[in-house]
């Protein structure tokens, strides 16, 4: 064709009868609305195309109405194969209903399975899925009794289980882009993320399918700078030119510039969030967060965190990225969610999965709806409500460290904060921590089995995972133990020390957090007492979290200590300070070298006592393991051992 210019008629009347389509978009982002209300309508008119199978990687909708409910008609759609259903209500009721056959696949597995389509694979390998509710044992994937087939195999690779999702022939995409020309080459710079448009039109070609994109333009053949081209026009059959009203660049954001990289945005424009039940946990939440770390922020309550990660200036020391693609710079949520202002760059989905799948991300903050006494978390799926797995399998197993945030308790909770202390007014009529989660969308078990750092953070108290259970680590001022917390839960958690979160997660004024996670405060943290020689090493309240934080404080004794040529005592506070279970040998170890190297003699001094038995299974091996209760009592072994 010398132009691929059609009408959107023409585009529909491409798809026959049991067609499988594959749509882009995320959220509201490169959603293809045209060529879904086109498809609608030629279905409503004429009864046709029927029985088609819908393949889709992320959600793609605002819950009202706008993506793919468009298509929620009875003998249009025979089987939908998903990622994420939450913003398709109509088609996620035909799902529980069971009108139609219904998957949930991982949404980074069907991103990765565009490209080993396109590839002419006969399948996707990969360890995600393994032991939540996509894993055949627990159900493959199927969301009704009439979905029967098996998309999904357990595999034994060298004596390790992994799932194979087989290949789907794909014969029609839509998708969309910004500029095209005559003959189908295709560029995106006005659009928010490029998503997996390329994979899929390559999937689709190789299938001997048709490739339809919606713009917002169409210029003359040999117009476009062909490094700007997304989609090469090898790979397209028809180009719709799209109404401006169905070409949003996001279903909440008409077009921003910021979203296209263009421009970059103040930091200081983003406004501060009202300090609420949502703000203390992203607060507690963004503690956890890792300096000159990789990030990934869930949808709904993670999204706080950037908000807080920008009040406490942290965002220049932090690499946040989302998972269609966004790396760097600072997500935005809602109906914007996916875009992003001061990126460092927009990647293909698929890669961005390759990159989580393989461990690239230091932390994953999300969400949690239901929590069970293993550790077991449940997003996907409530009764006849279903949301969907989306990205979430992929980034909670894959993350090296994965941080749940939620209320405690929801539907009508009313937590105020009063004068530094938390006070329940009215308690969530829907409890969260429940005995046995309804679906499986994280396995706690295989967390704790692989050693994977779990945390879940709510407003009122804080949990750990460990391999027999949940323990109770924190809980806020001014709530009541067994009334605020254990009456609210199905099981009873492990208890042991029970300190209280940080006071100044419950303050108007900015935590100071970059102090704390870039321990600005180490020189006055740790210093020599020129009179005495003593070495003070102030701990309190620190939290000792990563190999970082550790090397941060071995550099300064080193600073301080090299250059005397002489041992000195040590003194160390411990009161309030964490040091969390999968760091605690490599502190160790590295205390051990200093010891070695430096100290005459150390003693050790927290008002904790599960503290203090906790610094004698750390310090077990060290010949200068003299803990004590108080700052006093330290300093007075000391002149025992030294009397003047």
């Amino acid at each position: 064709m010398s132009d691929k210019t059609v009408s959107p008629e023409a585009a529909a009347a491409l798809i026959s009868d049991g067609d499988v389509v594959t749509t882009s978009g995320f959220v509201g982002i490169g959603v293809p609305e045209t060529l879904l209300k086109e498809l609608s309508k030629r279905f409503t008119e004429t009864s046709t195309p029927r029985d088609l199978t819908l393949f889709f990687a992320a959600g793609q909708g605002d819950g009202k109405g706008r993506g793919l409910d468009h298509l929620a008609h009875g003998g249009l759609l025979k089987r939908v194969v998903g990622g994420h259903w939450g913003l398709i209500p109509k088609v996620g009721r035909m799902a529980t209903a069971g009108t139609i056959e219904a998957y949930n696949l991982p949404q980074g597995v069907i991103s990765q399975m565009y490209r080993d389509i396109a590839a002419g694979k006969p399948g996707t390998l990969s360890r995600v899925g393994l032991e939540t509710f996509v894993d055949p044992r627990k159900g493959g994937g199927k969301l009704n009794e009439i979905t029967t087939d098996d998309l999904v195999r357990l595999m034994d690779i060298d004596g390790e289980e992994c799932l194979f999702y087989n290949s789907i022939r794909i014969d029609v995409a839509l998708l969309r882009g910004t500029t095209a020309d005559t003959a189908g080459n295709v560029t995106m710079e006005n659009e928010a993320l490029t998503i997996d448009n390329l994979s899929q039109a390559m999937a689709v070609k190789n299938s001997g399918g048709v490739v339809i994109v919606q713009v917002e333009q169409v210029v003359a053949r040999g117009s476009l700078n062909p490094r700007d081209v997304e989609i090469p026009g090898v790979l397209v059959d028809a180009i719709v030119i799209a109404q401006p009203e169905d070409h949003l660049q996001t279903f909440n954001t008409a077009f921003s510039p910021a979203f296209t990289g263009r421009y970059r945005t103040p930091e200081e424009s983003a406004g501060s969030m009202p300090l609420d039940a949502r703000k203390i946990i992203a607060r507690r939440a963004a503690f956890e967060l890792p300096v000159n770390g990789v990030v990934n922020l869930g949808i709904g309550m993670p999204e706080g965190v950037a908000a807080v990660a920008g009040e406490e200036k942290l965002l220049q020391h932090l690499t946040l990225t989302a998972e269609p693609g966004i790396i760097g710079g600072q997500p935005a949520s809602g109906l914007d969610f996916g875009a992003a202002v001061n990126t460092d760059a927009v990647i293909a989905q698929n890669q961005q999965f390759d990159y989580y799948d393989g461990g690239g991300l230091d932390i994953a903050i999300l969400g949690m709806a239901e929590v069970d006494s293993n550790g077991s978390v449940n997003v996907s799926r409530f009764g006849p409500r279903l949301s969907g797995a989306g990205g979430f399998i992929n980034i909670s197993q894959n993350a090296r460290k994965v941080v749940f945030t939620g209320t405690f308790t929801s539907v009508a909770l009313d937590a105020r904060i009063e004068q530094g202390t938390l006070r329940i007014h009215s308690e969530g009529r829907v409890r969260k921590f429940v005995e046995a989660v309804e679906h499986t969308t994280f396995f706690g078990p295989r967390a704790a089995r692989l050693h994977q750092p779990v945390l879940f953070v709510t407003e009122r108290c804080v949990f750990r995972l460990r391999t027999d259970g949940l323990e109770l680590i924190e809980i806020a001022p001014g709530v009541d133990l067994e009334k605020d917390i254990l009456a609210n839960m199905a099981f009873r958690p492990i208890i042991n020390d029970l300190p209280l979160m940080d006071s100044r997660i419950f303050e108007n004024e900015p935590m100071g957090l970059n102090v704390d996670l870039l321990a600005l405060d180490l020189e006055t943290r740790i210093a020599l007492d020129p009179v005495t020689e003593r070495l003070f090493i102030n701990l309190e309240k620190l939290r000792i979290r990563n190999a970082g934080d550790v090397s941060r404080i071995v550099k300064r004794v080193e600073n301080i200590c090299t250059p005397l040529g002489k041992e000195v005592d040590a003194i160390v506070n411990y009161d309030g300070t964490v040091i969390y279970p999968e760091i605690e040998e490599v502190y160790a170890n590295a205390v051990q070298k200093l010891e070695d190297r430096f100290y005459k003699s150390t003693t050790r001094y927290s008002a904790s006592a599960f503290m203090r038995l906790k610094l004698g299974k750390v310090f077990a091996r060290s010949k200068n393991a003299h803990i004590f209760e108080s700052e006093a009592q330290a300093e007075g072994y000391l002149q025992s051992m030294h009397p003047s």
